[in-house]
């Protein structure tokens, strides 16, 4: 890596640091947005390195607030290739700290700059500063389920139209403004396929996706407000249980890539 790099994003001056010799990076000090560099560089199917990343408890919360970032980050971290930690200590930063060099990253609206030195005594007292710093450093627990895990359990339980008709939805939620959540989307997604309430809310349970309690409360809400419709289907020990399904013709008439904004729309007529 040349001694200062500028490029278009933090992204590009993450992968040209990986790209370089270095097995294992550590970063010190990031904001949530050379987080979400960081890890659309680690999600590459190239990418080969390790990462130790030290950032304060308030950082990595707002990072990992939406779905999609929580489980993305949290295949990484179930696959080691990267690994959290907080510190209550104020941290200087950002930098990224391999073996023979340190950079120190400066983001603008525009451009990133990847300020470099390899001075090697420098170097050797920054890793060793804050390789202590992380030894002292607490582990930050993801409560997020891996979102691979979320898509294979899907489709295993419900079958590859169910988890596509999720997966488009996902999608569709990272970049949406509206009132909605994973647990909304697993509903819609269950309603679109006619599968049970039972079904859909054990799955969220045990995957980690959320409580049972809690897939009742959200179909509560959209039930309330007209989305879904329930049904009941005899079994043959025990109360009946209930189909999803989706009550407003402009959910059914949606594509699932559409569902969650006109999902968002119906509900905000009815707030």
């Amino acid at each position: 890596m040349q001694p200062t790099r500028i490029e278009k994003n933090v992204a590009d001056v993450c992968r040209a640091v990986l790209d370089g010799d270095t097995e294992e990076l550590l970063i010190v000090g990031p904001s949530p947005t050379v987080i979400d560099g960081l890890v659309a560089v680690l999600s590459e199917p190239e990418s080969a390195s390790t990462v130790r990343l030290l950032a304060t408890e308030s950082v990595l919360k707002e990072t990992v607030s939406g779905f999609t970032d929580a489980s993305t980050v949290a295949d990484l971290v179930a696959d080691e290739v990267l690994s959290l930690r907080t510190s209550a200590e104020r941290l200087g930063g950002p930098l990224l700290l391999t073996d023979e060099r340190v950079v120190s990253l400066v983001v603008t609206d525009e451009r990133t700059a990847g300020l470099a030195t390899e001075d090697a005594e420098f170097v050797g007292a920054a890793r060793n500063e804050y390789a202590n710093r992380w030894t002292d450093a607490e582990p930050f627990t993801l409560r997020t389920p891996p979102l691979s895990r979320v898509r294979e359990t899907l489709e295993t339980e419900f079958g590859a139209e169910l988890a596509a008709d999720f997966e488009a939805m996902r999608v569709a939620l990272a970049e949406s403004a509206g009132d909605l959540d994973v647990v909304d989307v697993s509903l819609l997604a269950a309603a679109r396929n006619e599968a049970l309430l039972y079904d859909i809310s054990t799955w969220g349970e045990n995957v980690g996706v959320a409580s049972r309690a809690t897939f009742s409360r959200k179909k509560t809400r959209l039930e309330e407000a007209g989305l879904v419709e329930t049904e009941k289907v005899p079994i043959d020990v025990g109360r009946p249980r209930l189909r999803l399904l989706l009550g407003d013709e402009r959910l059914r008439e949606a594509d699932a890539s559409e569902m969650v904004r006109v999902a968002a729309e119906l509900l905000a007529v009815e707030a």
